[in-house]
This record gives structure tokens, C-alpha cells and sequence, in this order.
């Protein structure tokens, strides 16, 4: 079989998608996986971002980190998303990154791609789910396979959300570093599969 290439787009403002995603991208280059790490490009002015110590130093801290394109989800076999929850969807750098995506979607490159999601939010029914289901309802217009963890390995049980991996802000711990790991391998195995 060969081997799955995964692409990683994700968006951080104070660095609890950008630790998900680094899971993500450890657990799949040690399954074997050929792995692209992406960015979307920061859109909010330099003063909004320059007025909190956190998403400043963030920003800078992925400066190394290309920014996502359509080819590298062209280029994927699986794809994995992580973003912050704003209002309870996606925040508008992630959209504005989704909304390039359409000469994709029209030709159908993007049907029948391995496709999960994880988010992170900064009170505890801040809005998790409804931003995973955001994602998988822009998934399932693509036609891609959504491959949602469920409820598929015990650490499911214990972090107790079977759409993706789900954090507080800042609270990226062992328990969430597992349940990241364990949806990337899934996500592979369904992607190798496909591809098979």
C-alpha cells in the first residue's frame, strides 16, 4: 500500500490549534504518513493582533509554517482541520482559507478525500460542537469521507466528544494529546483504505 499523504490546515490565535495540529502531524509522520502542516494566513489587522501578548507571539512562532493552499489539499489523500470556534463556527481566517477552495470543489477534487476536524474553545459549551458539525456540512459538500473518531477507542469515552478532538483553550494536555492521536491514526487507516 502506499503511503497516505496527509495535509493539516489549521488556525491558531494563541497557540491551542497550533499544539493540536503539531500532535496531529507527530502521531501521522510516526504511522508512516508523508505530512503537510498549513497554515491560513492571519487576516485580522496588526493591531488587533499586536494588542494581545498571546496571538502576537503565536504568530510569530509559525512564521516557519507554510500557509495552506488548494494544491496541498489537491495534493492530500487525507485532510485534517483544526480551528478555534468563533460564535460557534469557524473563524473568518479558516472561511476566508475555504472560500479559495471553490475551482477545487467544481472540478471534484476534493470527493472522496479522508476528511476529520478538530477545534478548541475558550469556555466549556463555548460552541465545540456546532463548529466541528460547520466543518463536516462544508465536508459533505465537497463529497469527501467524513471520518469523525466517534466513539472508536477508549480515550473516546474518557474526552467524551465523538465528532473530533475538542480542547479549552490552553489546556492541551495528555488526555487531548491522546484522543488528537488516536483520530489522526483513524483518519489514516480510512484514508489508506480508500486509497487502497
Amino acid at each position: 500500500m502506499s503511503t497516505v499523504k496527509l495535509t493539516i490546515v489549521f488556525y491558531s490565535s494563541t497557540g491551542t490549534n497550533l499544539e493540536m495540529a503539531r500532535a496531529a502531524q507527530s502521531a501521522a509522520e510516526e504511522a508512516g504518513a508523508e505530512v503537510r502542516l498549513r497554515r491560513c494566513a492571519e487576516t485580522a489587522p496588526d493591531e488587533a493582533v499586536n494588542s494581545r501578548d498571546a496571538w502576537k507571539s503565536t504568530l510569530e512562532r509559525m512564521q516557519e509554517i507554510d500557509i495552506a493552499a488548494p494544491e496541498d489539499l489537491e495534493w492530500a489523500d487525507a485532510l485534517l482541520f483544526s480551528a478555534p470556534t468563533r460564535f460557534a463556527a469557524v473563524p473568518s481566517q479558516m472561511q476566508a482559507f475555504i472560500d479559495t477552495l471553490g475551482p477545487l470543489w467544481n472540478k471534484g477534487a476534493l470527493a472522496g478525500k479522508a476528511v476529520s476536524a478538530m477545534t478548541s474553545t475558550g469556555t466549556r459549551h463555548g460552541g465545540q460542537e456546532t463548529t466541528l458539525i460547520g466543518f463536516y456540512t462544508t465536508f459533505m459538500h465537497w463529497g469527501a469521507i467524513l471520518v469523525p473518531p466517534g466513539y472508536t477507542g477508549e480515550i473516546m469515552f474518557e474526552h467524551g466528544n465523538p465528532y473530533g478532538a475538542s480542547a479549552m483553550a490552553n489546556d492541551v494536555d495528555d488526555t487531548l494529546r491522546s484522543v488528537v492521536e488516536h483520530q489522526t491514526r483513524r483518519l489514516l487507516d480510512v484514508a489508506g483504505k480508500l486509497s487502497a
